[in-house]
């Protein structure tokens, strides 16, 4: 069982972290921001309505086209500290896959100011934490620091995104590193290879087709060169966002952004063309046979996205037809697996004869690419994957014939509300949130209206999507095919210097 709504939506995600550091500004004194007066809507026993105006989300421009986005939460002495680009491995071009990565790890490797891993130590210094990341869609930086010190990690951030720096033996070290990441999560890891082999075959014309860490010949055929040109073309201020979330008062953090941010010079955002992916005409399968104890077989169905403009659309009036596919493809995905005891649990997990030790489904819904509807599993001993995955099959066909119960759906919403909740406990969960709104270009309140969205989906909607999308036209299928595993054989342990 897996939730189908999270903070960031970070399905497709390669985590990625590096280190370094770098102002180019001298670093503004702590009291710039330090840790503001509680405001009187803030204070214990305001009430709710001036408690939401204490919180409430503030978004800016700055003049050079930079996004500024603020949440104050008032409830530690902290701060979530995120830049995010508007560039992933969907950017880049045939040839050069994992280069959007590579970027992200030299971004640690220094600026006119700073050494290689000065970055990270700095921010240690500061009390902080920190961390990177890259997926298809965008790539991320983060701190998590003392409020007081909000001001120095921005000096520090702001620095290595207008100048990154490093000289050819620094890559040349780290592409290294880069190869060896690859190995241990793809090369040593079954499922990730069967993944890997299933969004090649999935996508003929689409970005998504590459892994965001590369092809290995594509990293062995890498240059600094490569590198830095990917680095300038997107890394500029319109093309990025700053999230900040803690305990900050908003026009302060906005002077500090402009102070830093504000003189980096603006500079236009790479048009990409289109890549629409051509209509599926039969259904596609491919196995892969590598060293694991268990089979395996994953479904990939293609299914329409919600676009970010359909949340924009007034509670009152209906949403495309697209849309609504795509909701309650979301709501689908919920009543096979989004709560403990759900359908392919009940159906495929239990009993003596069980056909599946475990069982899954996830549906994409949003992205800047096109999404799938994932269905999953590992044979129980004695199955096999053709028997699951006809199995799996089954489940989403009975729903096509029977439909689903009003109590099945009410179960699942209140799952959703329950989560969102929960997960605004988290200022990380409410910055990744919020950027990912950013990213996909989606109103900063997208939680609130798509929880709205799905309590709407009825019944009927989720048997009409069940009936219309599942088959052989939209279908890749993928079969992992257990070898036997080299018990002598070593696992391999993280580069020097990887923290991913």
């Amino acid at each position: 069982m897996k939730p189908i709504l999270t903070a960031a939506w970070l399905g497709w995600a390669l985590q990625a972290a590096a280190q370094v550091s770098g102002p180019a500004t001298p670093p503004a004194p702590p009291s710039a921001v330090s840790t503001p007066a509680t405001p009187a809507a803030c204070a214990p026993g305001a009430s709710s309505a001036e408690s939401k105006a204490c919180t409430a989300v503030r978004r800016y421009t700055l003049a050079n086209g930079m996004a500024v986005i603020v949440k104050p939460d008032h409830r530690a002495p902290t701060a979530i500290h995120m830049v995010l680009v508007r560039v992933g491995s969907m950017d880049e071009v045939d040839g050069t896959s994992g280069v959007a990565h590579a970027v992200e790890h030299m971004m640690f490797k220094g600026t006119s100011t700073l050494k290689p891993g000065d970055f990270s130590r700095k921010v240690a210094a500061l009390g902080g934490r920190e961390n990177a990341f890259t997926t298809r869609d965008y790539t991320g930086y983060y701190q998590q620091i003392p409020v007081e010190k909000l001001a120095d990690v921005m000096a520090l951030e702001s620095d290595r995104f207008a100048g990154n720096r490093w000289d050819d033996d620094e890559f040349k070290r780290e592409i290294e590193v880069i190869k060896e990441e690859r190995r241990m999560r793809t090369d040593d890891s079954p499922r990730a290879q069967l993944g890997e082999a299933q969004m090649a075959a999935v996508y003929n014309a689409s970005p998504y087709r590459r892994p965001v860490i590369g092809w290995m010949n594509d990293l062995d055929a890498m240059t600094p060169d490569d590198v830095r040109g990917f680095y300038r073309r997107w890394y500029t201020p319109a093309n990025a966002a700053l999230v900040v979330v803690g305990d900050v008062d908003p026009d302060q953090v906005l002077a500090l952004a402009q102070r830093h941010y504000g003189g980096i010079p603006a500079a236009p955002v790479p048009v990409s063309k289109p890549r629409v992916e051509p209509q599926q005409t039969g259904i596609r399968q491919l196995s892969v046979k590598a060293p694991a104890e268990q089979a395996y077989v994953q479904l990939a169905f293609k299914v329409p996205r919600l676009d970010p403009r359909d949340l924009e659309t007034p509670l009152d009036q209906p949403l495309k037809p697209a849309a609504t596919d795509a909701l309650s493809l979301t709501v689908l995905s919920a009543v096979l697996d989004g709560y403990s005891g759900a359908r392919l649990f009940r159906a495929l997990t239990q009993g003596s004869n069980r056909l599946a030790d475990s069982a899954d489904a996830s549906n994409g819904l949003i992205g800047r690419g096109p999404q799938l509807f994932m269905l999953s599993g590992v044979p129980a001993p004695g199955k096999s994957t053709a028997a699951l995955r006809d199995a799996l099959r089954e489940q989403v066909a009975k729903i096509a014939k029977d439909g689903v119960s009003e109590a099945e759906l009410n179960r699942v919403k209140t799952q959703w509300i329950a989560g969102e909740v929960y997960q605004l406990d988290s200022v990380m969960n409410q910055a990744r949130e919020l950027g990912n709104y950013w990213i996909w270009e989606q109103p900063l309140d997208s939680g609130e209206r798509l929880i709205e969205r799905l309590k709407r989906i009825t019944p009927a909607q989720v048997q009409d999507v069940a009936a219309r999308y599942f088959g052989d036209d939209q279908l890749t299928v993928a079969d992992l095919i257990p070898q036997p595993i080299d018990k002598n054989k070593k696992p391999r342990t993280p580069p020097p210097g990887s923290r991913h």
